[in-house]
């Protein structure tokens, strides 16, 4: 590691600067311990870290242990339009040796340096001209590394290294901390969903004890059992999904996806289901609509949610519509029903983890948990969806995605 010391005189010129720097370093300490939303505590880490340091732009980077490489989970300035979802090698770049080395490094002149990943600079339309970088540690692991990156007047110092290893520091535990207040919510959640279909589980096996049982009692009680064990199995599969999605264990792959080719093919998978209850499934789709980035696999799932939701709420005999169009720079794609609708109290509540409309129907059975899948999936591809419904009269969910490259990154770290 190098730095330009600074001399006693300039030390002493520059204190009721420095001393102004750690009281912000102070605030923002503070200020993340009690941030546990990621994406907001993100944010602020980098936005810290490029003021504190007097930089022109900062960067988050995880570790990705499948594919030995680093991604950028958030940056800010003229880099956050481009690093996307972008991985450097753990091997060959100067993030990299910070991560293997564990030790803080400045490279003044990374055009000169042999360990600065030049193809990011070209990816990026990015022109880098020097580099802080520090370690992102917690007490028994390292999960990444936070960068600052071309210092605006002269070299980076003694104290930029170590105000960003303090800002690291803390941003680490922040960071776990985050995680974890995430997963003991999602498991309090599961639990108290489990409750049900255990007790009714129990009380079946207790009954099918009894000798005397008759026949058709032993019939229902299986089939109760089969139920049971299967809404366990959906309930378990949609949790760890969740959990994924939002403890940032899901690596996004980012690539232009063409919407049109994935609702036919998610139309595909549905049609069984829909022919059931004799629904129909058609499409309205604006063949000049523009690919998205994102992740195929989750888009796809994200539209299976609410076809498998707009099938399973619908009447007897009714229509299904997919729509894709572009409007106001964004893809527009529309999932519509001619089911019963759902109430105004109801679509408030409606993407809320395990939450299910009362209606008093047993014959509708879910995990509550595929619209909050569905609203997650959209917001880490920075989209959004709504829903507008009216009783008697059926639903129609809105997913608005960004066409083009995405200008900023949403998606969550893994650990």
């Amino acid at each position: 590691m190098t730095s330009k010391p600074a001399g006693p005189e300039t030390a002493i010129r520059n204190y009721p600067k420095l001393l102004a720097r750690y009281q912000q370093l102070l605030d923002l300490t503070s200020d993340l311990a009690a941030t546990f939303d990621l994406d907001t505590l993100l944010q602020r880490i980098v936005v810290a870290a490029r003021e504190l340091t007097e930089s022109e732009a900062s960067s988050l980077l995880l570790y990705d242990h499948p594919s030995h490489s680093l991604y950028f989970e958030a940056a800010t300035g003229a880099l956050m339009g481009g690093v996307g979802q972008r991985t450097i090698p753990a091997d060959n770049s100067i993030a990299g040796w910070v991560f293997t080395h564990g030790e803080p490094i400045v490279s003044d002149d990374v055009l000169n340096d042999p360990r600065f990943y030049r193809e990011m600079d070209v990816l990026t339309r990015f022109e880098t001209h020097s580099i802080l970088g520090v370690p992102l540690r917690t007490k028994d692991k390292i999960l990444g590394v936070i960068e600052a990156v071309n210092k605006h007047d002269g070299f980076f110092s003694d104290e930029d290294v170590q105000i960003l290893e303090t800002l690291a520091a803390q941003a680490a535990i922040a960071l776990e901390n985050s995680r974890l207040f995430t997963q003991s919510d999602l498991i309090a959640e599961i639990v108290h969903e489990l409750r049900t279909p255990l007790a009714a589980l129990t009380a079946a096996a207790h009954l099918l004890q009894r000798a005397d049982l008759p026949f058709e009692q032993h019939q229902k009680l299986s089939e109760t059992i089969l139920t049971e064990v299967r809404r366990l199995n959906d309930v378990s599969t949609d949790f760890l999904e969740l959990s994924r999605l939002e403890s940032g264990r899901v690596h996004f792959q980012r690539e232009p996806v063409h919407l049109g080719g994935l609702v036919q093919e998610s139309l595909e998978v549905v049609r069984a289901q829909a022919q059931t209850k004799s629904i129909s499934l058609e499409t309205q789709i604006d063949a000049s609509v523009a690919p998205v980035y994102g992740d195929r696999k989750l888009l796809k799932q994200l539209l299976l949610n609410l076809l498998t939701n707009a099938i399973k709420y619908n009447t007897q005999g009714g229509k299904v519509v997919v729509a894709l169009t572009s409007e106001d720079g964004e893809v527009l794609m529309k999932v519509r029903d001619t089911g019963r609708g759902i109430s105004p109290e109801n679509q408030t509540r409606l993407f809320e983890k395990f939450y299910r409309v009362s209606d008093g129907d047993d014959e509708v059975q879910g995990t509550g948990l595929g619209l909050a899948i569905a609203k997650r999936v959209a917001e880490s591809h920075g989209g959004r969806i709504s829903v507008d419904s009216a009783l008697g009269k059926g639903s129609s969910f809105s997913v608005h995605l960004p066409s083009g490259p995405m200008t900023e990154v949403t998606t969550r770290p893994r650990f």
